[in-house]
């Protein structure tokens, strides 16, 4: 500092440049670094690398109310997210306002009739905003007080721009001063307010899509027996007999592409209804207020044209609109469509690369996007013509008709003061020229505060009238969501026809059976529930099934009794039919048919299903870690060797070298690519053996498997006292197994069932044929062959040893 002191004020300046230049970025990062060490003392500590990886495993954290405490790493730190499901009895108390609806193409080109506002009623006040009470209802209202500050504070600018402007005129200096500072004063809320209502469109889209993507989670992803994330991909499709003559199956149609609902179209809709608001009642309420405050200088004969000009520009655009909800709602299906062929090439694409398809496929993809784009181009090419009238009429139209409406007051409402009014008198002309620059001033004031109106009020005008196309495009996002929620609420259950009652439920839970069930796959529609398209009505509708594969089926196994069936038979003749019907996906397709499905099954199909995750959710699926830790496992074998434990489980399996050979139980991969087949099947089989399950179906699940270590599971499989379903061609399980169902198939849906090494089988139609309807099972035959072939052995041998005789003489 002394230094500084001894320089002159020149170099002075510059050495203080100089410092601050080399102290530039530290200037700038302080406050910021302050900032970061204020939030350190008050946030917590850091998470360290391993409770990092505990964060990451555990996910969530049960609460005993039932709802679920999300764990989010954030900048080192954890961060707490409630989640709560949505109840069970809001889901059944809102069906009632999502029935199917079908499409009439000769609605309204634009979709705005009121099924659009049933659709959007329903989706905004049963979903989206369920309470006045909740917080979406809560960021609306403050939204709305700020749209409301923003059109006052318009008001006042459009006033104080017309006295600054005055005063100017006047040249009055103390009056245009203090005119400006109010304008930099006015202009503190004005900024402050067009942020917060930017902030709050976006946070209230946020909370929007956040509350309707949970709802249809909690709809889509349902537990059994809705399931129907599964049912809905059997066809939801309503036939035409049951939405009457003379209606279209549009929206009752099945639901395609359903992940382009959940994530593109709900984005779409929220960020489209929460925007829509704001360009509804902003410019709406700009209308109103600007129209008053102008109706008071433009008199009767400005307020009429200014009336006209709103009737002319709403009449002119609406019969130049195209239907932009329709188009709207056929690209996304396209986008959908587009993205669905995209998705399914990752997934398959081991399988295409097996066939070398990949020129297929990329025609495909090509078809597909170029469907998308000339989609997209006619919309465009109709855009133009829409686009240049609307900016010709809100532009221009609107400009010569404010410049009109400006002239009213100067031209016809105020009378210009004659000129004997001011006088001969020379005396007198000073006061006059002061009157003359006082009424120019008046004037100039009347006219920049109507042009400042006016402005707004074209500009409110003009977003109105882009509100209406907006309002168009969302009824498309709209009539697709409702479709979807509607779908899914039309989706029954499979009923299982069982008739026990409730006091034997301990009797269902330790058997699985099926009684004169028919078997076959569901037709289109079956899924549907009437009472979503025709009435009020609870009961469901019966379609029979495209086709029965197997007739009468009847079989028991009962829990501890020891007792396994083996299911066998060719190709397509409805083995996994059977398993999905003892699972529950599918129902009987015969009405009298009863299926006694206990709660503690698992079944296990061919093609192992890999979750995201790390390799101890590989294992647990479809249990979290919180379910791991609440069943008292270990990864590791603890001190007394129990056995209860992950690494154990591996061991059964064979695949106890995974989480040396992969990086630890915490590794993150994509499982389905990292692991071969048989050790995918495998894995499937540690599932089982974790859960343990009283029932167990095994549907071909070890078919990339060695005999030897199949053999193995299945044993241990027995040990733990499983009751095993097996669906397998494999002759060497037979051993593992007491009882065989052979399908026959054939068209005829002939079944046989026996006792593993006995002759007599039972079969639905051995009364009806007699003797000769005994149907030998194929195993059976072909023990009885060869020992019918052994009892010849003696005699082959006795003629061999008299045929060495013969050649020896």
């Amino acid at each position: 500092m002394a230094v500084l002191s001894t320089l002159r004020p020149s170099n002075r300046l510059l050495q203080i440049i100089f410092i601050l230049l080399i102290l530039r970025t530290r200037l700038i990062t302080l406050p910021k670094d302050s900032f970061e060490r204020l939030r350190d003392a008050t946030a917590g500590k850091r998470l360290s690398a391993a409770e990092l990886t505990a964060v990451l495993q555990q996910i969530y954290i049960k609460e005993r109310d039932g709802s679920k405490t999300l764990l989010v790493p954030y900048r080192n730190r954890l961060a707490k997210v409630s989640i709560h499901d949505t109840a069970a009895d809001i889901l059944a108390s809102n069906a009632k306002h999502f029935p199917l609806q079908s499409s009439d193409s000769k609605k309204s080109k634009g979709l705005l009739d009121p099924k659009f506002v049933r659709a959007l009623r329903a989706l905004l006040f049963h979903i989206a905003i369920p309470s006045w009470k909740s917080k979406e209802a809560f960021i609306l209202a403050v939204h709305s007080f700020f749209l409301v500050a923003r059109t006052v504070l318009s008001v006042a600018v459009a006033r104080l721009d017309g006295i600054i402007v005055r005063d100017l005129v006047r040249a009055d200096a103390r009056g245009f001063l203090r005119g400006l500072g109010l304008w930099f004063a006015l202009a503190v809320p004005s900024t402050y307010t067009n942020v917060m209502i930017k902030h709050l469109q976006s946070t209230l889209a946020l909370r929007i899509r956040t509350r309707l993507t949970r709802y249809i989670h909690d709809l889509y992803l349902s537990k059994y027996p809705d399931l129907r994330y599964y049912r809905l991909g059997l066809g939801v499709g309503a036939k035409r007999d049951l939405l009457g003559e003379g209606q279209d199956t549009g929206n009752a149609g099945s639901i395609e592409g359903v992940d382009q609902y959940i994530t593109a179209d709900i984005e779409a809709w929220a960020e489209g209804v929460s925007g829509l608001y704001g360009n509804l009642m902003k410019p709406t309420l700009d209308l109103v207020l600007f129209t008053s405050q102008l109706s008071r200088s433009l008199g009767l004969r400005g307020t009429i044209l200014l009336f006209g000009t709103y009737y002319a520009t709403v009449r002119i655009l609406k019969a130049v609109t195209p239907a932009f909800g329709k188009l709207s709602a056929v690209e996304a299906k396209l986008e959908g469509d587009y993205r669905a062929g995209m998705g399914r090439l990752g997934r398959e694409g081991e399988e295409i690369a097996f066939y070398d398809g990949g020129a297929r496929e990329r025609d495909i993809l090509t078809r597909a996007y170029m469907n998308l784009i000339r989609h997209v181009n006619s919309v465009y090419k109709i855009r133009i013509a829409y686009e240049w009238t609307e900016d010709y009429v809100i532009k221009y139209l609107w400009s010569a008709a404010g410049y009109g409406l400006i002239a009213v007051p100067l031209l016809f409402t105020r009378r210009r003061r004659p000129a004997a009014q001011f006088g001969s008198n020379p005396g007198s002309s000073l006061s006059a020229s002061s009157d003359g620059n006082e009424v120019i001033a008046s004037r100039t004031e009347t006219y920049i505060s109507n042009r400042r109106l006016l402005l707004s009020l074209a500009d409110a005008g003009g977003r109105l009238m882009y509100a209406y196309k907006d309002v168009l495009e969302l009824a498309g996002v709209t009539e697709r969501l409702y479709s979807l929620v509607s779908s899914l609420y039309a989706v029954k259950p499979v009923s299982t026809g069982s008739n026990f009652p409730s006091s034997s439920g301990d009797i269902t839970n330790n058997i699985i059976g099926l009684e004169h069930v028919d078997i076959g796959t569901p037709a289109q529609g079956t899924s549907l529930n009437e009472s979503h398209i025709l009435s009020d009505s609870a009961e469901s509708v019966h379609v029979k099934s495209q086709s029965v594969l197997i007739r009468d089926l009847s079989l028991w196994l009962r829990e501890g009794s020891g007792e396994h069936l083996m299911i066998t038979g060719s190709n397509g003749v409805g083995k996994t039919a059977i398993a999905r019907v003892l699972a529950g996906l599918w129902g009987p397709s015969n009405e009298n048919g009863k299926v006694f499905r206990p709660q503690s099954l698992m079944v296990v199909p061919q093609r192992v299903y890999m979750p995201v995750g790390t390799l101890l959710d590989q294992v647990i699926y479809p249990d979290s870690y919180a379910d791991f830790l609440e069943k008292d496992m270990s990864i590791e074998p603890r001190g007394g060797g129990s056995g209860n434990n992950i690494r154990d489980i591996l061991e059964s399996v064979f695949l106890s070298y995974l989480p040396e050979r992969e990086g630890g139980w915490s590794t993150r991969k994509e499982w389905r690519d990292v692991l071969s087949g048989g050790e995918k099947q495998r894995m499937a089989m540690a599932r089982v053996f974790y859960h343990r399950p009283k029932f167990a179906i095994l549907d071909e699940c070890t078919s990339a498997v060695s005999s030897d270590v199949e053999g193995r599971m299945y044993q241990h499989a027995r040990s733990l006292g499983i009751t095993l379903i097996t669906i397998s061609l494999r002759p060497s399980l037979m051993k593992y197994h007491t009882q065989v169902l052979n399908v026959l198939g054939n068209d005829t849906g002939r079944w046989t069932l026996a006792h593993i090494g006995q002759d007599a089988v039972l079969t639905p139609m051995a009364e009806a044929e007699g003797d000769e309807g005994e149907l030998w099972l194929g195993f059976n035959k072909e023990i009885a062959s060869l020992e019918r072939t052994l009892k010849k052995v003696d005699g082959w041998d006795k003629r061999l040893k008299e045929l060495n005789t013969l050649l020896k003489m």
